[in-house]
């Protein structure tokens, strides 16, 4: 199973130097990914921004969104062409994480509708498929680039729901399981399968998951500060608290426990965007970083 680590992007407060620095610090230290949560109605950056910010300061290290609300950014022609740019200035770092998220108010922000998001991100995702194969987008009178001789990056979806899961099985590579559910992971993944198999898909799905940690003195206090913040203070961000990883034990049996359940990747999300927090979350690891 690979490891990768969260940007601190969606911590508000992060500076530009410890977003930069924990991307550098998390390449040397062997992780597989740097990847970033969305919101548009938060104190946080811009994820494929900050992907490409990332990759200017990195070289080898994996780029994702897991997830980024793709169908708050309307038809998906700028969408395809800045994933498209990121991933060619990368040399192909960019995994494509998206969903549609559950809060209303990131969809009033930008003018899109709310309560047909499921529909409007099946379209976008044809048309991301389109541009990024070389055709042209909704209205386009030619291609959207810029081209991309090795394909469009990776794309999976995120999601709990059945739809969510038909929708990964549909168009995706794979699938993001995120913090939080109140479903064990291996019941997730039995869900999963079956997707899979009604779509009638022969390739195994890549599974990702999302984890939380916060380490070192006052660890508790780190991620209920950030995680009740982010995510207020009904059940769902009881349980994302509740199963934050907030000592050195409880990330290697984490880690252990998804590799056992078959997990493709796992990523530690952190609470608090101290560079110190990276070097506590390497140690813990140990020689798993290495393992895949």
């Amino acid at each position: 199973m690979h490891i990768g680590v969260g940007l601190p992007a969606m911590i508000p407060g992060t500076s530009p130097e410890q977003l930069l620095g924990w991307a550098v610090q998390a390449e040397e230290s062997g992780y597989a990914s740097l990847s970033v949560l969305d919101r548009i109605v938060y104190e946080n950056y811009e994820p494929l921004v900050t992907l490409a910010a990332a990759a200017a300061v990195t070289r080898r290290i994996g780029l994702a969104t897991t997830v980024l609300l793709a169908a708050t950014r309307g038809t998906g022609a700028v969408l395809a062409k800045q994933a498209a740019s990121v991933h060619r200035l990368s040399g192909g770092r960019l995994t494509l994480g998206i969903a549609v998220g559950g809060r209303e108010d990131d969809y009033t922000a930008t003018g899109t509708p709310y309560r047909t998001r499921g529909r409007d991100l099946d379209t976008l995702i044809g048309c991301l498929r389109d541009i990024w194969d070389g055709g042209d987008g909704p209205g386009a009178t030619g291609p959207i680039g810029p081209s991309l001789p090795g394909g469009g990056p990776s794309l999976l979806i995120g999601g709990h729901s059945d739809a969510a899961m038909r929708r990964a099985a549909r168009h995706a590579r794979g699938w993001i399981s995120g913090s939080g559910s109140a479903e064990p992971f291996a019941a997730r993944l039995a869900r999963l399968d079956r997707a899979w198999e009604d779509a009638g898909r022969i390739r195994r799905p890549r599974v990702v998951a999302l984890a939380y940690f916060a380490l070192g003195e006052r660890a508790e206090a780190r991620a209920e500060g950030y995680l009740g913040g982010c995510y207020g203070t009904g059940p769902y961000a009881r349980r994302l608290i509740g199963e934050a990883l907030t000592t050195p034990e409880a990330v290697a049996a984490a880690a252990d426990e998804y590799a056992r359940a078959g997990c493709d990747e796992l990523v530690l999300l952190p609470c608090d965007p101290d560079p110190h927090q990276l070097t506590l979350l390497t140690r813990a690891l140990g020689d798993r970083l290495g393992a895949a």
